[in-house]
């Protein structure tokens, strides 16, 4: 039989995302006529019933860290298996600095000129969140002009948590938008994500990502 195998660690783009095609191409490149290590951490399987192993190639070259120091995925803490998120953490602060793959201000199309920020995360509200979704919030500030950010996105490291700004949103120069976890009304400060009937950022530590249009990460902050 053939067993299915998730590199741990990291989370690499979904089939619908910008850059999927290059990561799946990088892997194969570095994988191709090479004999290769697995190593476990805590988990043997998923829930979807694949191995969930550290690649390393004959010379001692950890893939997973490879994959997220070229920026073709990012680092993600999937515990109790996280005994080298320290070292790919490490690997994404290389990788942002650079602007490799992922991080680089066109991987997906046009850059786009935007001076924004997330400038508050509260992600783990008193009490049991799930029962007020909307104590959860994040803040975005824009610290530039006047933006329309319709079509806009935000999400998680998992990248199964997403959220789409509404057409004909625009964020004036200096303004300040919270986009709260449940539902609500939306208005010119307050939007609702409202998408599920969980929490949407991780208590444990997540990544926000701030999405253009096409899909490139603009701003990205990480607790």
């Amino acid at each position: 039989s053939v067993d299915q195998l998730r590199l741990i660690g990291i989370n690499s783009p979904e089939r619908d995302e910008c850059y999927s095609a290059e990561s799946h191409a990088y892997l194969e490149s570095l994988l191709e006529g090479e004999m290769v290590t697995l190593e476990r951490d805590r988990t043997d399987r998923d829930r979807f019933d694949r191995l969930l192993r550290y690649v390393y190639l004959e010379d001692g070259t950890l893939v997973n860290e490879v994959m997220v120091e070229e920026g073709m995925a990012i680092a993600r803490r999937y515990p109790p298996d996280t005994s080298l998120a320290k070292t790919l953490e490490a690997a994404q602060s290389r990788a942002k600095d650079a602007v490799l793959g992922l991080w680089a201000p066109d991987a997906c199309g046009n850059a786009t000129n935007a001076d924004l920020a997330v400038t508050e995360i509260y992600y783990d509200p008193p009490g049991n969140e799930t029962e007020d979704l909307n104590a959860e919030y994040i803040v975005i500030s824009n610290n530039g002009g006047p933006l329309d950010m319709g079509g806009w996105g935000i999400r998680d490291e998992s990248s199964s948590n997403r959220f789409t700004f509404p057409e004909g949103f625009s964020l004036g120069s200096g303004a300040s938008v919270t986009i709260h976890s449940g539902c609500g009304d939306q208005s010119t400060t307050d939007l609702y994500w409202c998408s599920s009937h969980n929490a949407v950022w991780n208590n444990d530590g997540d990544t926000v990502f701030i999405q253009d249009p096409s899909g490139n990460s603009v701003v990205s902050r990480n607790y």
